[in-house]
């Protein structure tokens, strides 16, 4: 089995499509202001938005985005006006990661896990 999409909930999803191609997603889909679909950077996945009316109450949608240079993407996010909830942190898990939110309130986690993510030390065997 292969994860290939993840879509979210939003209010506005012109407002969204702003913030995740301001995120360095490439919009390949947009369909009457009522759902949004983007390409990755790197991988396969697709990454999409659709309207609705109310929002998932907390803790709602958290979606992580890896990238290599956490420091790097905070720094080139921070001068496209995206500002950051957390400072960038290394995690317990072996994670260092940075938290936003988007325009409706999802977490939106930048991080780096490298082989960490799939096989850290405490890895089921």
């Amino acid at each position: 089995m292969n994860l290939n999409q993840v879509t979210i909930p939003s209010t506005n999803v012109p407002r969204a499509i702003e913030f995740y191609t301001k995120l360095g997603l490439k919009l390949i889909v947009h369909t009457h202001d009522a759902y949004a679909r983007f390409e990755c950077t790197e991988g396969e996945a697709t990454f999409s938005v659709h309207q609705v009316q109310t929002l998932p109450q907390e803790p709602g949608v958290v979606v992580y985005f890896e990238v290599n240079d956490v420091a790097l993407k905070v720094s080139e996010l921070n001068e496209k006006g995206i500002s950051f909830e957390t400072e960038i942190t290394a995690q317990t898990w072996l994670w260092t990661e940075a938290k936003l939110k988007d325009p409706d309130g999802n977490t939106i986690i930048i991080y780096h896990a490298g082989t960490n993510r799939k096989n850290p030390p405490w890895r089921l065997k």
